[in-house]
């Protein structure tokens, strides 16, 4: 018996993948398009860590992580990708899955200190997500 990659993908999997027109089995975890993230440093989970837990169908760990809703959605990661996976649209795909499963999202509370140092295109961004 054959078992095709379709089989294998989760459909928390399948609906990323569906929402981001990507395929998620493509990534190889290079690294390239975390090394050109400009918000990395302010990511609990790098792109590719995203990646490979939304391959492994583990939304919940995605969910809790706040990287989706801090992505600035810039597309360095996806001119990156040697792949071509469109990794900005899986994290919108994230954002939207989780938003409409209705997964508890932990909330972050944001001190001065907290805000200083993210550009002002992330915090938009992520609170324009949230909100959505």
């Amino acid at each position: 018996m054959n078992i095709s990659s379709e089989d294998i993908i989760s459909s928390a999997v399948r609906k990323i993948s569906d929402v981001s027109g990507a395929n998620l089995l493509r990534c190889y975890q290079c690294g390239r398009c975390s090394a050109g993230c400009p918000m990395a440093e302010h990511m609990d989970l790098l792109p590719h860590q995203v990646m490979r837990l939304a391959q492994l169908g583990q939304i919940q760990e995605i969910a809790s992580a706040r990287s989706p809703f801090i992505c600035a959605a810039c597309l360095a990661c996806s001119v990156r990708c040697p792949r071509g996976i469109p990794i900005a649209e899986v994290m919108e795909a994230v954002r939207q899955v989780v938003l409409r499963e209705r997964i508890t999202l932990r909330h972050f509370p944001l001190s001065p200190e907290d805000l200083a140092p993210l550009p002002p295109i992330a915090l938009i961004s992520a609170f324009r997500k949230i909100m959505e």
